[in-house]
């Protein structure tokens, strides 16, 4: 109701050129703040989470890749990894890392 108020003034008033500058700041910073609260942050902490996941990954640990090959970490190196799935070794990029199921022995479900 306030909002309709001030859009359409009433006889011979002039609108508040000020005061609708000042709304429609108001309202472009609270939509920038609700789109860093909701959306930019959340994406920071999980890619920082996942970059911090990354930088433990140590020979004999279980791994499963971004295409959902399960597979034991055979060596690392600066930016690949080499893997064993099977009778199948491959070499991979660290960052198609999707998470450790075991590390180095140890289940993942035993630390919970």
């Amino acid at each position: 109701m306030y909002f309709l108020a001030m859009a359409a003034p009433q006889g011979d008033q002039k609108p508040n050129a000020t005061a609708q500058l000042l709304q429609m700041l108001a309202m472009m910073a609270f939509f920038i703040l609700f789109m860093w609260l909701f959306l930019f942050r959340p994406q920071q902490k999980k890619a920082k989470e996942h970059k911090a996941m990354l930088t433990t990954i140590k020979a004999g640990d279980r791994i499963v890749t971004n295409a959902g090959i399960v597979a034991i970490v055979v060596s690392v190196k600066d930016k690949t990894l080499s893997i064993r799935s099977g009778d199948s070794k491959m070499e991979v990029t660290q960052a198609s890392v999707a998470d450790i199921i075991e590390r180095g022995g140890e289940s993942d479900s035993a630390n919970k």
